[in-house]
């Protein structure tokens, strides 16, 4: 008998534009994964391009949530968090102590920095949070920003091979089993990501072309799409040459329409095939 995947993730909702949980269900669940979504938040749209927004705090409303599924009995082969309030991540390590089994993976998205900065509302108090929450975690998938924050690292936009691998050396020390970084532009042209294994120090790397433009949300597509085939078993330089070719079908795809539609994210409806091709003939 097959076995059905199950994956909860917690992350904010933006109703209009696509990041956080309006890209985790769809890509989770092209993958034939059930995904089971708790809202951190609800903002009106996300905050990246547009110029204001309305936003309603979830965290009194978490642990009512799963608490309730106590009435029945509940195995998640997966965890996954993307975007927290500093004032939730104390509530979020409960639900990891609650719901963590022998064989349940945890994934951390830090998502608090782009482009050398801390998103607006955040502080060290939360990089300092967010160090609890990673040393409970299996797998770490932080942008170059998070991962120079995280490891008291400078920022630049532009690290060789080596000095990346000496961030990885030291987001090591967290305990994780696995971190993948993506945002790199070592490689002339191109952006890369780098799937890094904690105990053998063995490294794969992708890369797609670069774009000069922001695209929003790129960053949840990532890591969903990491998570959802790694469930489905597939093995790290698969995971990411297909997660890699799938975003960058999306920004094509995207970018056929007009620069008016960026403040949207990525058409990644039109790069799903990409996924379900990639899983076909797994079982």
């Amino acid at each position: 008998m097959k076995k059905e995947l199950r994956l909860l993730t917690i992350q904010d909702y933006s109703c209009l534009g696509r990041c956080s949980l309006t890209v985790a269900l769809p890509v989770i669940s092209a993958c034939q994964i059930e995904c089971v979504g708790v809202p951190s938040a609800i903002l009106s749209n996300h905050t990246a391009g547009f110029r204001s927004w309305t936003y309603l705090d979830l965290k009194d409303e978490l642990l009512k949530i799963v608490d309730k599924w106590d009435e029945y009995k509940h195995h998640f082969d997966a965890i996954y968090t993307g975007y927290l309030p500093t004032n939730q991540i104390d509530i979020i390590k409960q639900i990891f102590i609650k719901f963590k089994e022998k064989d349940t993976v945890i994934f951390v998205d830090p998502c608090f920095a782009d482009y050398g900065k801390m998103y607006a509302g955040f502080d060290k108090s939360h990089i300092d949070k967010m160090k609890e929450l990673i040393r409970m975690s299996d797998v770490i998938l932080p942008n170059l920003s998070e991962a120079c924050f995280l490891s008291d690292t400078p920022y630049k936009e532009n690290f060789t091979l080596d000095e990346t691998l000496s961030i990885l050396d030291k987001l090591s020390t967290f305990g994780v089993k696995k971190i993948v970084l993506s945002g790199l532009t070592f490689l002339e042209g191109k952006l890369t990501s780098i799937v890094y294994d904690c105990k053998s120090k063995h490294y794969v790397l992708a890369s797609t072309p670069f774009y000069p433009y922001r695209f929003h949300g790129t960053g949840d597509l990532f890591a969903s799409s990491y998570i959802a085939l790694s469930m489905r078993g597939l093995d790290d330089e698969l995971v990411l040459d297909t997660t890699q070719k799938f975003i960058d079908l999306a920004i094509r795809k995207t970018l056929e329409l007009g620069e008016p539609n960026l403040c949207y994210g990525v058409n990644f409806e039109s790069a799903l095939s990409v996924l379900i091709d990639a899983i076909k003939g797994i079982e």
